[in-house]
This record gives C-alpha cells, sequence and structure tokens, in this order.
C-alpha cells in the first residue's frame, strides 16, 4: 500500500499544525469531502490529485517515520502479519531530506513497529511513470542500495496514459542486474499493452491492478503460466473508473480461471478502506466461500517479496492461524491440502 495515501486524517492536521504548514482542508469533515470529490467517478489522474495534499506534510523525518509506524500499527490492529510499504522518496524531498534520508525514515518508523508489534514489513521503492526517466534511474539505485536492508522491491506508479514503461527501462536493467524485485502499475488506466511493456521491459514479478489483463487472452495465459501475481485493489478501481462497479471487476473470474490474484487496500485513506474492508467487499460482491477467502490470503502470503524460507515460515504460521478460526467459527475450507509456493 502507498505510504502519502494511507495516513491517519488526524495525523495529518496535527503534523501541519507542528509544520505550520497550511492545507486546502481545516477539518477531518472537510477532508472527507475533499477526498470524496477526487473519488467518485473521476479518472486516475483526478484520484492522484489528493496525493498533493497528503504530500505537504511529508517533508520532514519525523513526519516519516510516524506515518510508517502508524501504517504498519493500524494494519497490526487487522492482524496483517506481512506489509509492503511503497513510497517514492523524490516526493519527499522538497525541505532538504535525501532520498536517502526518507528510505532511513521509513525503515526507523517499520522497526518500531516491529519491535512493539512484531509485524514484519518491506519498503518498494516507486518510480513515477509522468517523471523523468532519470529520476527514475535515481530511485533504482537507492533502491539497490538497501536492497537487504529494509527495500524488498522496486516499483513504477502513476499515470499509465502516455507514460510508458519502456521509458524507463534503465531502471529496470540496474534492479534486474542487482536481483530485487519488481512490480509494475499496469492495466489499470491503459489496456494490455501496458501490461505486455511491464513484463518485457519492466521484468515484473508482480502486476499492480492488472484489471484489464483480461482483453488479451496470450498476454493472460503468459502471466497465469509464469505465476505473476496480480496485486488487485476493488475499492480503488471503481473510484479511478477502471471498473464501474464492484460486481463488475474482473477480480472473481481471474480467481476461478487459476491467476495468483490478491486483494489490497492501494491506499487507506484516499480510498477510504482497510483491508478488512475489502475482504468483507469481495466476500459479498462475489459470495466468497470459506475456501475461496482461504486461498485468497495464502495467494497474499505466495506472492510476498521475501526470501523463500521466510516467506514458507510465514505461510505456515499463518495457515495454522487461519484454520484455527475457521474451526472456531465451524467452518472448515474443503481443500486443506499442502500449500505449494
Amino acid at each position: 500500500m502507498h505510504l502519502d495515501g494511507s495516513l491517519r486524517p488526524g495525523t495529518i492536521f496535527d503534523l501541519a499544525r507542528q509544520q505550520k504548514r497550511r492545507l486546502p482542508v481545516r477539518d477531518e469533515a472537510a477532508l472527507a469531502a475533499f477526498l470524496a470529490g477526487l473519488t467518485t467517478g473521476v479518472s486516475l489522474p483526478e484520484y492522484l490529485k489528493a496525493f498533493d495534499l497528503t504530500l505537504r506534510v511529508l517533508q520532514e523525518r519525523r513526519a516519516l517515520v510516524r506515518a510508517a509506524f502508524e501504517l504498519a500499527e493500524d494494519n497490526h490492529r487487522e492482524n496483517v502479519r506481512y506489509l509492503e510499504v511503497r513510497y517514492c522518496p523524490a516526493l519527499h524531498t522538497r525541505r532538504g531530506l535525501t532520498m536517502e534520508e526518507t528510505v532511513e525514515a521509513v525503515r526507523e518508523g517499520l522497526r518500531r513497529a516491529r519491535r512493539r508489534y512484531g509485524i514484519e514489513s518491506g519498503i518498494i521503492i516507486c518510480g513515477i511513470r509522468h517523471k523523468s526517466p532519470r529520476v527514475s534511474l535515481r530511485l533504482a539505485q537507492v533502491a539497490v542500495a538497501y536492497s537487504g536492508r529494509g527495500v524488498v522491491g522496486f516499483d513504477l506508479a502513476g499515470a499509465e496514459r502516455d507514460f510508458p514503461a519502456k521509458a524507463h527501462r534503465r531502471a529496470f536493467a540496474l534492479v534486474s542486474k542487482n536481483n530485487l524485485n519488481v512490480t509494475v502499475h499496469a492495466g489499470e488506466a491503459f489496456g494490455p499493452a501496458s501490461i505486455s511493456q511491464a513484463l518485457h521491459y519492466g521484468g515484473a514479478h508482480r502486476i499492480g491492478h492488472g484489471t484489464r489483463l483480461g482483453e488479451d487472452r496470450r498476454i493472460l495465459d503468459y502471466v497465469n503460466d509464469h505465476r505473476i501475481p496480480l496485486e488487485m485493489c476493488l475499492t480503488s478501481n471503481v473510484q479511478t473508473g477502471a471498473v464501474k462497479r464492484t460486481r463488475s471487476h474482473p477480480f472473481f473470474g481471474y480467481l476461478k480461471r487459476g491467476l495468483r490474484v490478491t486483494l489490497n487496500t492501494d491506499n487507506r485513506l484516499v480510498s477510504g478502506t482497510t483491508m478488512t474492508d475489502e475482504l468483507e467487499r469481495a466476500t459479498r460482491a462475489f459470495r466468497l466461500s470459506p475456501n475461496d477467502v482461504r486461498h485468497l490470503l495464502v495467494n497474499g502470503f505466495k506472492s510476498a517479496f521475501l526470501p523463500v524460507g521466510q516467506k514458507a515460515q510465514l505461510l505456515r504460521a499463518s495457515l495454522r492461524d487461519m484454520d484455527a478460526k475457521f474451526q472456531r467459527a465451524g467452518v472448515i475450507p474443503s481443500e486443506r491440502g499442502p500449500e505449494v509456493l
């Protein structure tokens, strides 16, 4: 999930007061109305305007530490065991921080959460499609420098139309050469050609959204055959107009066809959602069975950017916990065989 899209509303105003920063809204009610205007029947570029507000208060080290800690804390309260936080360091340097200092701040916030709550986490460094490819290359260098020290992957995010992934291929080549995981936002606001570029120019190990993957059977088969996970976000896809309504989302069709579908929040604040909300929305819209829910959650653990040993350990522990909860609820998933990574 995006760090700058997932702040607590109260934290935004608290940070603004501390930093003596003016915001275009005065209180939480006005903030909710402002965000609703950017997430109701809009396009992806309109949706992304919400980040102009949150970034105003995320230009200092203490703010980034706090935002990262609180995001991990909020996820811990939902019983999330592993969290990947993505953000673009280049967007947090307006008041003197270096890109490396922003990474240190986010690392510190996540470390504090791990010490207090035990929640595991990783950082994904984002390039931005509409920024210069030189900026993406610099961000890739930062990601490589912190690989194995908190950073688990590199991403390309932002508006797809007119900003192709292939323009950033030098950044992708650098992270690939240094064995860093790659995920690319693709197939949300643009068609399968965007996904194809993410795969074949970006070397993506996961696809962010991938909503329009089904429009090209050959690319869909490639993604399925290579077990490339889809990071699907029901609420935000409706808000950005990628789909008209939750029930028309291809999420469940992809899941039933055997694609490695995962469920995500995208942005807790901007989209006004949580992981619990997303699971409930999916369960109601598609009438998910207990086994569907279990399968979906297992996909998330399988898709984590973690070393295989750590991933297997986390998956086994989470399966025991999931199945115990199902049992206490009097529900037993029908498929309980060995899980394969």
